[in-house]
C-alpha cells in the first residue's frame, strides 16, 4: 500500500511539474508582438492579436491608423526601430516593395535595433526578390526573416480567417505559425524565403484574370437580357462557377456585403491589384514565361487606375466595362 502511495505522489509531482512547465511555456508565448502599417488590412489583423491575448506595440506611417488600436490597449510608438528595441517578434503589412525597404532598412528601420533571435514576419506582397534581400539582411543582424503574404481580403481580416502562405525556414515555421493563427485558419508552408510571395503573386493573377472574365460574363448576360441574379445563379450551378461569381460578384444588387453592393468601397483596391499584376509580369518576364491573360488583366487595371478607379474595389472592372461601352 505505502509503494502505492509513493508512485501515485511520485506521478503527481510530475504532472505538477509539468503543468508549470506549459504554464511557463505559455505566459512566455504571450510575450509582446510588434505590428508594423495598420491599415486596411493591418489593422483587424493587429487587433486579432490582441483578442488572443497578445501584447501588441504598434506603428505606422500615418499615426491617426493607431488610434484604434490603442483604444484597445495596444502600445503605440513612433518608428519601426522603436518596435524592434521592444520586441522580439514583429510582423509587418505593408503597400509595396520600396515601403517594405524603408520599413526594414531606412534611418528609423526595424534593422537598426533589432535583437539577435528576432522573429520578422513579413505579410506585404512584394517582389520576391525583395524578401530574399530582406532575408539575406536580417541574417547579418541574427535575426530570422519569413514571407507570409495573406489571402481572403479586409472581411477575412476582420473574422480572422486568412490564408497565409509562408516562405522561410522550415525550422521557424511553428513559431511563425503560432502568431498567424490567430489572424487566420489557413497557414501553408511554401518552402524558403521568396516562394511564399510566388504563391500569392500567381494567386493574385488568377484572381483577377476571372474577375475579368466574371465581369464580362455578366454583362454579356445582362445585354442578352438575363437578370443578373438569374445568370449568377446558373454559373454557380455550373462549370463556369468561380469565387468572383459565388463570393465576390463584381454586379451591384446580386450580392449583399460585397464592395459591388457599396458603390466599390473598400476591399481590395484596383491600385494594388495593378500593383500585383505588375509583380506578376516583373516574374515572368525574369523566368521568361508566358502569360498572356495575366499581362492583358495587368494593361486593364493599369488604365482604371488612371480612369478614376483607382481608389475603389478591384471588381469595379464590371463598372469600367460598361461605362468603356456607354452605358
Amino acid at each position: 500500500m505505502s509503494a502505492i502511495f509513493q508512485r501515485s505522489r511520485h506521478a503527481m509531482l510530475l504532472w505538477s511539474k509539468h503543468a508549470d512547465f506549459v504554464s511557463v511555456r505559455s505566459m512566455a508565448s504571450k510575450t509582446p508582438v510588434g505590428f508594423i502599417g495598420v491599415g486596411n488590412m493591418g489593422s483587424p489583423m493587429a487587433k486579432n492579436l490582441l483578442k488572443n491575448g497578445y501584447p501588441v506595440i504598434v506603428t505606422d506611417c500615418f499615426p491617426k491608423s493607431c488610434k484604434e488600436l490603442q483604444d484597445m490597449g495596444a502600445q503605440v510608438v513612433d518608428y519601426p526601430a522603436d518596435v524592434a528595441e521592444k520586441t522580439d517578434r514583429i510582423i509587418t503589412m505593408l503597400p509595396s516593395s520600396p515601403n517594405v525597404i524603408e520599413v526594414y532598412n531606412g534611418p528609423n528601420g526595424i534593422l537598426k535595433k533589432v535583437k539577435k533571435g528576432t522573429l520578422l514576419i513579413d505579410s506585404s506582397t512584394i517582389d520576391p526578390a525583395v524578401s530574399k534581400e530582406m532575408a539575406a539582411a536580417a541574417e547579418k543582424m541574427g535575426a530570422v526573416f519569413m514571407d507570409a503574404p495573406v489571402s481572403g481580403g479586409v472581411g477575412a481580416a476582420c473574422l480572422a480567417k486568412l490564408t497565409f502562405m509562408v516562405g522561410g525556414v522550415e525550422e521557424e515555421y511553428k513559431a511563425a505559425q503560432e502568431l498567424l493563427t490567430c489572424m487566420g485558419d489557413s497557414v501553408v508552408y511554401c518552402g524558403q524565403v521568396g516562394t511564399g510571395q510566388a504563391a500569392k503573386i500567381c494567386n493574385n493573377m488568377l484572381l483577377a484574370i476571372g474577375m475579368i472574365g466574371t465581369a464580362e460574363t455578366m454583362n454579356l448576360g445582362i445585354r442578352l437580357g438575363l437578370d443578373p441574379k438569374l445568370l449568377t445563379k446558373i454559373l454557380n450551378m455550373s462549370s463556369g462557377r468561380c469565387w468572383s461569381s459565388d463570393s465576390y460578384n463584381p454586379v451591384p444588387g446580386v450580392m449583399e456585403g460585397v464592395p459591388s453592393a457599396n458603390n466599390y468601397q473598400s476591399g481590395f483596391g484596383t491600385t494594388l491589384m495593378a500593383k500585383d499584376l505588375g509583380l506578376a509580369q516583373n516574374s515572368a518576364t525574369n523566368t521568361k514565361t508566358a502569360i498572356p491573360l495575366g499581362s492583358l488583366a495587368h494593361q486593364i487595371y493599369r488604365v482604371m487606375c488612371s480612369s478614376g478607379y483607382a481608389n475603389k474595389d478591384f471588381s469595379a472592372v464590371f463598372q469600367f466595362l460598361r461605362e468603356e461601352e456607354g452605358q
